[in-house]
């Protein structure tokens, strides 16, 4: 199979996946926004194909004409190089393009995505190295949305009295999960970023040197039944837990949780509100949906910290079969105790597309890893997730560190 073959049986693969996650919706579910940092699905579904519209459409293919006029400010996220952007607070309010006209959309860009894909070998070669790289990074970004489009609507169906369920069945309980050991590892000088010739986003960028002091990981995540102690403890009243800032915010959530996110305790027992509706809670389950200040205070009041993201890379590169780190992919991003921030070197791509990742490096903190909403193929060790420190309404979880 040719390369641009192969681009196009991936281009469709991805855009089919993401049609998929829609099917359990009604129009209804898809057109609602929850909260300012969430999205309608509806919005994903169209920004999307936005995305792939202006980014490589209106670079390549011959008589460009938008689909809609309109749609390049609806769909605009943050690329103020692109020019204006509907307010994200009220992407809830965009009645008109229907579902259908937006899936309608997406049929049209695929439609001239795939003619463009088929035709792209009659150009140079440099032309083609730049259709790749955009197309990849498009599919990337989508399936970034994919997981987006999943956590959103987790949050506006917990918002709803009738408590609905997005996957049918119920969850199936965990065996009871490993003790909790440490892995230990050496320090020194590791080496981090990307490396290699497969895809990477800019900000795992320039593959480069860090000092580590001598460390130790948890095998696994806190589970829920550890974060209930914390809780039990009365550690969301103990000041002294929480950085100021962290207390800060607690003060001012106190109304709604003393808990994660999607806790209950109805008539005495506790139950979370998942993907497949309310379950009892699972006490062997990773604790997720936690901000920042949430998975520090409990990682001190265990005797332990966060550990940084030069620590969880180089941990996650060199980790043995022997003593393997468990949940690094597969369950809950993990905060980390690092600032998002430039690596040395780094540089932003020219023009809009370099508005990416670049101008997000401030007050966000790095999470590593992969959820259980993340795609299978769309995780690796030198991924550079980010949050603010208030941030619940993804898979957020804790992995321990400490000091050997």
């Amino acid at each position: 199979m040719t390369m641009l073959a192969s681009l196009l049986a991936e281009y469709e693969l991805i855009r089919q996946a993401t049609m998929a996650l829609t099917e359990p919706l009604s129009d209804e579910d898809c057109c609602v926004q929850s909260m300012p940092d969430a999205s309608p699905a509806k919005w994903h579904l169209a920004h999307t194909s936005w995305f792939f519209e202006t980014f490589v459409l209106e670079r390549f293919e011959l008589n460009f004409k938008p689909h809609h006029p309109a749609f390049r400010v609806l769909f605009n996220s943050y690329y103020n190089g692109i020019g204006n952007q509907h307010p994200r607070p009220r992407r809830g309010l965009i009645t008109r393009p229907t579902l259908a006209e937006v899936e309608d959309y997406r049929s049209n860009v695929d439609a001239r995505m795939e003619a463009l894909i088929l035709i792209a070998a009659a150009l140079s070669p440099p032309r083609v190295t730049e259709l790749v790289q955009l197309v990849t990074l498009g599919l990337q970004h989508e399936q970034q949305h994919q997981e987006l489009l999943q956590t959103d609507i987790l949050h506006l169906f917990s918002c709803n009295p009738m408590q609905p369920a997005y996957a049918e069945g119920a969850v199936r309980p965990l065996a009871r999960v490993l003790p909790l050991e440490w892995r230990q590892h050496p320090g020194g000088v590791v080496e981090i970023g990307h490396g290699g010739d497969g895809f990477c986003f800019d900000n795992e960028l320039p593959r480069h040197r860090q000092f580590v002091e001598p460390f130790a990981l948890a095998s696994r995540l806190v589970t829920n039944g550890e974060y209930l102690a914390f809780i039990e403890a009365g550690a969301y009243r103990d000041p002294a837990l929480w950085l100021s800032e962290g207390w800060d915010w607690l003060q001012s959530q106190q109304h709604q949780h003393q808990q994660p996110l999607y806790w209950r305790q109805i008539d005495g027992q506790w139950q979370e509100f998942t993907l497949h509706g309310p379950q009892p809670l699972d006490l062997q389950r990773a604790a997720t949906h936690l901000s920042y200040f949430e998975a520090d205070a409990y990682a001190r009041w265990a005797g332990a910290r966060l550990p940084s993201e030069a620590e969880w890379e180089s941990a996650a590169a060199s980790q043995s079969d022997a003593e393997p780190l468990l949940q690094l992919f597969n369950t809950a991003w993990q905060w980390t105790s690092s600032s998002y921030a430039p690596y040395p070197g780094f540089r932003a791509s020219a023009g809009a597309i370099g508005e990416y990742n670049g101008k997000f490096m401030v007050n966000q903190y790095v999470l590593r890893g992969a959820s259980c909403a993340t795609p299978a193929d769309h995780s690796r060790p030198s991924y550079r997730n980010f949050f603010p420190t208030g941030a619940r309404w993804q898979f957020t979880g804790i992995r321990l560190a400490r000091c050997w």
